[in-house]
């Protein structure tokens, strides 16, 4: 394994020096950087995240079960006494990742009805498991144990078969906890990189190569830097010559401080929402779970974001230029949990009609729980109203095709709603998608609407 593991090393580091002269992106920053951002990802703007792997068969706590039992947190100590035999391993649990009721038909449906534009599952997590026959896992790969199936490839052929408008992506720990070739090359001050060489490089090569995935999501750099982990000799492979160059996109964690300042959209932090305008492509990934990104077979229904919830976050995140890439957990054996396939159907396939008024193929249906707002010549066409007012009334603003879409999430009690950072012209036109009502405001710097009596009135 390891012979196999060098040969793809060096034909990564062979294709590195051979392109890269002709290469239009060097293995700098600051040419990846210059990269021009895909298009399909920015008016993708809603994405599928999937945590699966070993961590599903106890399902407990987090992902991070493994990292916290070793480490003694007293609850997960108690829940394996409480419920496994004494030396049973975390090892054990793989035999137990069945995957009987995995369908990558039927999930690619339920990612297709949510509205969602792009899928990113989890091919490896910090556990070391691999969602697919790695070639350098030996043993700890989902068709030597557990499934006995290729996860990450039946899911990738599943969408390009019968939804082939979804991207398919992938997320990759660069690091793993246990591994001894990574505990040493840490202990050694990362001045050796053993585990990049045999582990983590083959499997990145693998990856791409072999399923072609159009976002590579990393993660688990684990203060080692971008040095260490080779990654801008890798990312100039990945834009110049792979399969996916011309259309993949890549997150911001490729190594210690890269964060929020190299790759082609920020994630900057988990749940990252900033609540203003970015000057770059930026991603809100989260939870519909707000304590886990594995499913928890514990876990009650408060612990979930309720729709209102998603709404709110959609449209301060669309609203702010970011896309949303909303978290699911499966069960071990391959279930997508009811809660969490109702609430990205409910939330994006209803009320996604109602917001694609922000989207170049606009559609004007209006959501159940929003209602979206189009205003023409309008000064200025601010990104997100941060006054509050009077009502309390959460505003957000888009601009698409000359026209600010202002979404409404809580309708007011007097039926009044005042924009405090939208100023009209002699030619302002607003108009209550769903309804046939324009009406011509005179210039104001404060702008009241009345939603029920259906006049707009400048103050």
């Amino acid at each position: 394994m390891r012979r196999t593991a060098v040969i793809m090393l060096g034909t990564l580091l062979y294709i590195g020096a051979a392109s890269l002269s002709e290469a239009q992106y060097a293995p700098t920053w600051e040419s990846l950087d210059a990269r021009p951002l895909p298009a399909w990802y920015d008016e993708a703007k809603i994405g599928i995240f999937i945590h699966w792997g070993v961590f599903s068969v106890p399902s407990f706590g987090s992902e991070w079960f493994w990292h916290s039992w070793v480490t003694k947190n007293p609850a997960y100590v108690e829940f394996m006494e409480k419920n496994y035999r004494p030396g049973f391993t975390y090892q054990d649990f793989a035999a137990m990742f069945t995957a009987e009721f995995y369908n990558p038909v039927a999930w690619a449906d339920i990612f297709n009805a949510s509205g969602a534009k792009y899928v990113v599952l989890t091919s490896k997590h910090h556990e070391g498991y691999t969602n697919w026959p790695s070639k350098v896992s030996w043993n700890w790969n989902s068709m030597d144990v557990g499934p006995k199936r290729d996860l990450v490839g039946e899911l990738a052929t599943a969408i390009r078969t019968v939804h082939p408008h979804l991207h398919f992506g992938l997320y990759h720990s660069l690091f793993e906890w246990y591994n001894p070739l990574f505990l040493q090359d840490k202990s050694n001050g990362f001045q050796t990189n053993h585990f990049v060489k045999t582990k983590t490089m083959p499997e990145l090569m693998e990856l791409v190569t072999k399923y072609k995935p159009e976002v590579i999501w990393s993660d688990g750099d684990e203060d080692a830097t971008d040095q260490y982990w080779n990654s801008t000799t890798f990312l100039a492979w990945l834009f110049n010559d792979s399969p996916v160059s011309e259309t993949v996109v890549v997150n911001d964690r490729w190594g210690k401080g890269d964060a929020c300042k190299h790759g082609s959209f920020y994630t900057c932090s988990d749940r990252y929402n900033p609540g203003v305008a970015q000057p770059h492509k930026w991603e809100n990934c989260m939870t519909l779970d707000k304590r886990s990104w594995g499913y928890r077979r514990n876990a009650p229904a408060t612990d979930y974001l309720t729709i209102h919830d998603l709404i709110t976050i959609l449209a301060e995140t669309i609203s702010c230029g970011g896309n949303l890439l909303v978290n699911i957990g499966p069960t071990h054996d391959g279930m997508i949990p009811a809660i969490m396939e109702a609430n990205i159907i409910l939330t994006f396939k209803e009320v996604w009609k109602g917001l694609q008024v922000m989207l170049p193929q606009q559609s004007r249906v209006r959501g159940r729980w929003a209602w979206v707002l189009k205003m023409t010549d309008v000064m200025p066409a601010m990104k997100s109203d941060k006054a509050t007012s009077r009502w309390d009334i959460l505003n957000k603003f888009t601009s698409s095709g000359g026209a600010v879409y202002g979404i409404v999430l809580h309708w007011p009690q007097d039926d009044l709603l005042t924009l405090a950072s939208v100023s009209s012209t002699a030619s302002t036109s607003i108009t209550m998608l769903g309804d046939s009502l324009q009406e011509v405001l005179k210039p104001t710097s404060i702008l009241t609407i009345s939603l029920v009596s259906r006049q707009l009135q400048p103050r």
